[in-house]
């Protein structure tokens, strides 16, 4: 099952009260209602969202309806079940025509409908994070993206094909939008990969900054290192006093330690408080006096 799958199962077999499951209904055919000549057919692959508007149909607006079932048989075995309305056509078109909601748990019953209609996200596990709805006609998609961003969220929408599509990608976003569609279990889920792969990605941008931080001191040694042997090939070691003198035989010494060790290695073998800066301010020193000696060669 997909997490697509899941999400939805998780809506159709969500309990709610007969307004909400009205604009459940509503919400569906929205997004995948078709008016052919005198009725309505709504086509569906899930069964239980089959069975939760069936049951709309009965009880909330005691319409019947025709239920066709098809099984496909390529790959693997798949049923559809194809709607076929004749009664009431006029009240649903009139209800569509105006969407009129009442309070925010009939607004967000509108939304689940459409995301059964049409919805699609990616499950957490894999590279990126999408959401999506997706319509066929620019006005329906533009009549929902004022309603999301009505209820604050920030889809975008693009034209992809011949369909019009509304979508998230932030992480946060579609966690926020799983809690409107009421999938606890989904969302439980959802939020503990989405912690787990946030997680791994601090550890690894830590590891990268480490990483990076290590081979610039490897760099800045070696350059250090050069300076200092040119200094003291010359034999100019004189030309550093002794504290100066002192920072570059431990540079010698220990030549792939970053400043901070180097100044606790100093602090723990003279028993002197030596700082970073200290440290850093003799090598300025040293590489003062390198830059002298290079210029009085050129000339």
């Amino acid at each position: 099952m997909t997490f697509t799958s899941q999400v939805k199962d998780e809506i159709a077999t969500s309990k709610l009260n007969e307004l909400e499951n009205r604009n459940l209904f509503l919400g569906y055919l929205y997004a995948n209602g078709t008016l052919e000549k005198d009725k309505i057919v709504i086509f569906l692959e899930n069964k239980n969202i089959a069975e939760k508007l069936f049951k709309t149909l009965k009880y909330c607006y005691h319409t019947d309806v025709k239920i066709t079932i098809r099984t496909q048989k390529k790959f693997r075995v798949k049923r559809f079940f194809i709607f076929e309305l004749t009664e009431n056509i006029g009240l649903f078109e009139a209800e569509l025509h105006d969407l009129y909601f009442g309070d925010k748990e009939s607004i967000d019953a509108f939304i689940k409908g459409i995301f059964l209609a049409t919805g699609s996200i990616n499950d957490p596990k894999r590279n990126r994070y999408h959401l999506e709805l997706t319509f066929d006609r620019k006005n329906k998609a533009e009549r929902v993206l004022k309603i999301l961003n009505d209820l604050e969220y920030k889809f975008k929408m693009i034209k992809r094909e011949k369909n019009y599509m509304l979508y998230l990608k932030s992480s946060e976003e579609i966690s926020d939008f799983l809690k409107l569609l009421g999938t606890v279990s989904s969302l439980f889920y959802y939020e503990d990969i989405r912690i787990y792969r946030d997680h791994a990605n601090m550890v690894n941008r830590l590891n990268n900054c480490e990483q990076a931080n290590f081979e610039k001191t490897l760099k800045t040694g070696d350059k250090q290192l050069s300076v200092i042997r040119h200094i003291k090939e010359k034999d100019c070691m004189s030309l550093l006093d002794e504290k100066t003198r002192q920072v570059a035989e431990y540079r010698l010494k220990y030549p792939e330690e970053s400043f901070q060790s180097l100044a606790n290695i100093i602090s723990t073998e003279t028993n002197k408080s030596v700082s970073k800066s200290y440290v850093n301010h003799h090598f300025r020193k040293i590489n003062e006096i390198y830059e002298k000696m290079i210029d009085a060669q050129k000339k």
